[in-house]
């Protein structure tokens, strides 16, 4: 992400390299193409990355871009564009052959391109359609707003905005109907939990609109969903020493990584002394980072770095857990020591 009117900034660039340490030689996947920024670093650093985008424009700004991307014409190609969800990835890249990878990054959330362009109906800042779709298809921000109940907008805006006044605004919502643009919605929000968006200065609250636009966006795009099949994509892919680094923007992703790396790299392991003894089952992740924020200098650079946190791990070589097991994806079987 970056800032309204500069050039698109790849958040935590030099840490997501470290992270994954690409070498010459190296299949990677960008699983969140955008502008392209961690894809292009990869590329110079000599790796072949696959790039995955369920938005149309990130896919075509790069096709239509061959000086920039020349990797897309090498013989074997170095770049290899994916027009579909990140959760799709082994499928993906199982039509072209390719069974594991040495490295996976994920940037999760609205991309800079996505908030700055009014049309696409992401943010609050310019008026523009209620739209929110990143794949440009199917239900739409105005479709939700327009036609759920109220008890459906006020779980959403609960669940996904974490949201305390959620009913009361889902009422007024309701009662507003039809929205058909980012500025209605926003004039709604305001009102009903009582913010002046003309009120200015350091000690002024946070604009109660970021957190609707952000559930809405959230239910919309199905984001949550998608975020935990890309990491169990991610560790069916990863081969023994491959790397995966996860960008978050906000706390329901992140908390998401960290459970999953936290159960990933301990499989098997009781984490209670009051639990039974177990036997200790190999765990396929290790090597788990601690979260990483960006620094003064990337925040002076790139405000909209601020929320976010780099996790990263190791790949071991240890079998993928099933995520199609009886037991809950994340939550490993335990059976006393004989």
């Amino acid at each position: 992400m970056s800032a309204p009117g500069i050039p698109h900034i790849p958040v935590l660039l030099e840490e997501v390299v470290a992270a994954l340490n690409p070498r010459g030689g190296d299949l990677i996947v960008d699983a969140t193409l955008g502008a392209g920024g961690y894809t292009r670093r990869l590329l110079d650093e000599g790796a072949t990355v696959h790039a995955f985008d369920r938005d149309p424009d990130a896919i075509a700004a790069v096709q239509n871009n061959p000086g920039k991307w020349p990797e897309l014409a090498s013989n074997p190609p170095r770049l290899v564009l994916h027009a579909r969800r990140f959760s799709e990835m082994v499928e993906g890249l199982g039509d072209v052959g390719v069974d594991k990878v040495d490295g996976v990054v994920m940037d999760i959330g609205v991309s800079s391109m996505q908030l700055d362009q009014a049309g696409r109906g992401f943010a609050f800042g310019s008026d523009g359609p209620l739209d929110m779709r990143m794949s440009q298809d199917g239900m739409s921000a105005a479709d939700f707003v327009n036609e759920a109940d109220e008890a459906q907008i006020a779980d959403v805006l609960y669940l996904y905005g974490e949201e305390r006044q959620s009913r009361r605004l889902a009422r007024a919502i309701v009662a507003a109907r039809p929205l058909e643009t980012t500025g209605d919605l926003a004039r709604v929000v305001r009102k009903a939990l009582g913010y002046n968006p003309a009120y200015k200065g350091s000690n002024a609250p946070k604009d109660p609109a970021i957190r609707t636009f952000q559930a809405i966006r959230i239910h919309v795009n199905g984001e949550l969903d998608e975020l935990d099949a890309a990491l169990e994509a991610s560790e069916t892919l990863l081969q023994g020493g491959g790397r995966l680094a996860v960008v978050t923007f906000h706390s329901l992703e992140d908390r998401k990584v960290k459970r999953f790396l936290r159960d990933a790299s301990s499989a098997g392991q009781s984490t209670s002394r009051h639990l039974p003894q177990t036997a200790t089952a190999p765990a396929p992740f290790e090597k788990v980072s601690k979260g990483v924020r960006p620094g003064e200098a990337e925040l002076e650079v790139n405000p909209r770095s601020r929320s976010a946190t780099l996790r990263s791990a190791v790949r071991t070589t240890t079998p993928p857990r099933n995520p199609s097991s009886p037991e809950p994806y994340g939550t490993p079987g335990r059976r006393k020591v004989a």
